[in-house]
C-alpha cells in the first residue's frame, strides 16, 4: 500500500479499511522534494520483491495525483507492470 502522509488523517477507518495485511509506505510528494528518489526507491522495491497489486490511498486535491505518477514510473523503470487499485478520498474524509 502506498499512502499519501495526510490519507490517514482525512479518512477516520483508514486502519481498518486499508492496511489489513499490507506493507505501507507513505509519502507526499508536494512536500517531499525528491521524487526521482522515490522513483528510484520504488522501482528497487518492485524489482526485488514479488507484489501482486498496490493499493494507492490518496487525497482529492491536486497534488497527491503526483503517487500515481510516481508509481507508474517506477514500474517502468522496474519494467514491471503490477495491479493498481486507487481509492481518492474527498476533503470532507470519504472515499469518492
Amino acid at each position: 500500500m502506498i499512502a499519501a502522509d495526510c490519507a490517514p488523517f482525512a479518512y477516520a477507518n483508514f486502519h481498518q479499511r486499508f492496511l489489513k495485511d499490507k506493507v505501507l509506505i507513505i509519502f507526499c510528494p508536494k512536500l517531499d522534494k525528491t521524487i526521482d528518489q522515490y522513483v528510484d526507491k520504488l522501482a528497487e522495491i518492485f524489482e526485488k520483491q514479488e507484489i501482486k497489486s498496490i493499493t494507492i490511498v490518496h487525497m482529492e486535491v491536486p497534488c497527491c495525483s503526483g503517487i500515481e505518477i510516481i508509481i507508474k514510473r517506477a514500474m517502468e523503470k522496474a519494467q514491471k507492470t503490477i495491479i493498481i487499485k486507487d481509492y481518492t478520498i474527498s476533503i470532507a474524509g470519504e472515499i469518492i
